[in-house]
């Protein structure tokens, strides 16, 4: 086993660090330069569409809002990693790599709004009135290759709601036993059973009702730990200077106290935040598919937050704490045991008891997301099966127990190569797209300029491939219009 292991993280980190990372800091700039900064440009229109009500629909429909949708992805983006991750990059790359998952973040939100956006477009209508759609759906929709989507989608679905949430159900249970002391297979089975029920009550509702639970859940969990890391902060303030100082110098030169070369304090945080906020990654755009917005654009604006609230917010809170408490992380522990430390130092021992909420609510909403993204391409392959639906739910439930119950390690490993293939599947589709991407950011941008509340009608852009959607302006915004265009949008290729 061990050697299973090791072969796998020697194989996937040179996958990782030679090939998937270049591609992703590239296509992020590439996007970058060519929607002129659309991440900080459109910073103000990202906080407008949260706000944004539902458009009416008809009475049998069920949609999302943009704000519920938001919720679903950052449930799923926000999870351990923010935590034990975050450990892990300063206790390897020293506060440097700090800076470099901002960077990360920055850039990364262009190929976000890219891929957000063009799963909205080549979003399908379920029978009861809500919105599927993510990278499977424009690969096969967009490009015309239902293999590369069909590729996808297997990978999505091995990766996110079977190994990712088994190992976040994992977490939760070592948190919860080590903080109340009852161990053994006992109390891993029991933790395990409440957690699958707890998952189960909420995924055999629906999308709309993951949606209700993570838009409660979310907010909450964003507040508690925002409120935890500014006190921890107030009590180290002396440190705040040295703090701040150590994240922008540490970022360009080799890190004495960690042994980081300047090469790996670069690659660790650059690494860590692309883990973090999967931009480019092509999950999150399962999620922006579900919303029910005016303007694909829109969506890929909140998506575009989404990575900014998981790493600049969430992911920032987690190194304030640590490198407040401990400004020097010579031999620091890695991964969340660091942020444990942390916390006890500056909270007391009870804090320990609290951390283990805070796990429970973000592993938790992360297993919800996870598993939406996996329903969505599970539908993506078997169309709308009640018993393939309902054998995925059973076994999307059946992951979270086995997960509490077996060692994580190797699976965490797997996952994550597996992730780096899906990665990479998406940022060609979204290269080959990317001209669709460009103009459906210019006609909002028109429309904007013209004073309205911008509207996508698919045969205004030219939109490659076949829609179920953005038809016509009545269609989209559910009011009754005189003359209304019939008939599908235009083929073609960008």
């Amino acid at each position: 086993m061990d050697a299973a292991q090791q072969l796998i993280e020697t194989v996937g980190g040179a996958f990782w660090t030679w090939l998937l990372l270049p591609v992703v800091v590239i296509t992020g700039l590439y996007f970058t330069i060519r929607t002129q900064v659309v991440q900080i440009r459109m910073f103000p229109a990202m906080l407008r569409t949260l706000r944004d009500p539902v458009p009416n629909t008809p009475s049998e429909a069920k949609p999302i809002s943009s704000f519920q949708a938001f919720c679903v992805s950052a449930a799923s983006r926000v999870g351990v990693g923010n935590i034990a991750g975050v450990g892990t990059a300063i206790a390897t790359g020293g506060p440097g790599a700090v800076f470099w998952m901002w960077l990360m973040a920055v850039i990364g939100a262009s190929s976000a709004f890219i891929e957000s956006t063009l799963a909205q477009i080549y979003k399908r209508v379920d029978p009861d009135g809500s919105f599927r759609g993510g990278p499977a759906y424009y690969m096969q929709y967009g490009l015309g290759r239902r293999w590369m989507g069909i590729l996808f989608a297997i990978v999505l679905v091995l990766c996110f709601p079977l190994a990712f949430s088994s190992l976040q159900a994992n977490t939760i249970t070592d948190a919860i036993t080590n903080t109340t002391g009852w161990t053994g297979s006992s109390a891993n089975l029991t933790v395990g059973i409440v957690l699958a029920v707890l998952t189960a009550a909420v995924v055999f509702g629906g999308m709309r009702r993951i949606a209700n639970v993570a838009d409660k859940i979310v907010p909450i969990m964003a507040i508690l730990y925002l409120i935890v890391g500014l006190v921890i902060v107030v009590i180290n303030i002396q440190n705040v200077p040295t703090m701040i100082g150590s994240i922008f110098a540490d970022a360009f030169t080799p890190n004495a106290a960690t042994g980081g070369a300047i090469g790996t304090v670069i690659l660790i945080g650059v690494q860590r935040g692309m883990f973090s906020n999967e931009a480019g990654l092509g999950s999150a755009p399962n999620a922006g598919a579900s919303a029910a917005v005016t303007h694909p654009a829109k969506q890929g604006f909140v998506q575009s937050l989404g990575v900014y609230f998981d790493t600049l917010v969430v992911c920032s809170i987690t190194a304030f704490i640590i490198l407040s408490s401990r400004p020097d992380v010579t031999n620091a522990p890695k991964g969340i045991t660091l942020t444990q430390e942390a916390m006890v130092s500056g909270l007391g021992s009870w804090a320990g008891v609290l951390l283990t909420v805070i796990i429970f609510l973000l592993a938790f909403s992360s297993i919800l997301g996870n598993y939406y993204y996996g329903e969505s391409n599970v539908g993506f392959m078997f169309g709308e099966s009640r018993t393939v639906l309902a054998s995925y739910r059973v076994i999307a439930v059946a992951a979270i127990l086995v997960g509490s119950l077996l060692s994580a390690q190797l699976v965490w490993s797997t996952a994550d190569q597996i992730m780096g293939v899906m990665a990479l599947v998406n940022l060609i589709a979204i290269l080959l797209l990317s001209g669709l991407g460009l103009r459906t950011l210019s006609d909002y941008s028109r429309q904007l300029k013209q004073g309205k509340d911008p509207v996508f009608v698919a045969s205004e852009v030219g939109v490659p491939g076949h829609l179920e959607f953005w038809q016509s302006r009545g269609q989209v915004t559910g009011e009754p219009e005189a003359d209304a265009p019939t008939g599908s949008a235009p083929t073609g290729r960008n």
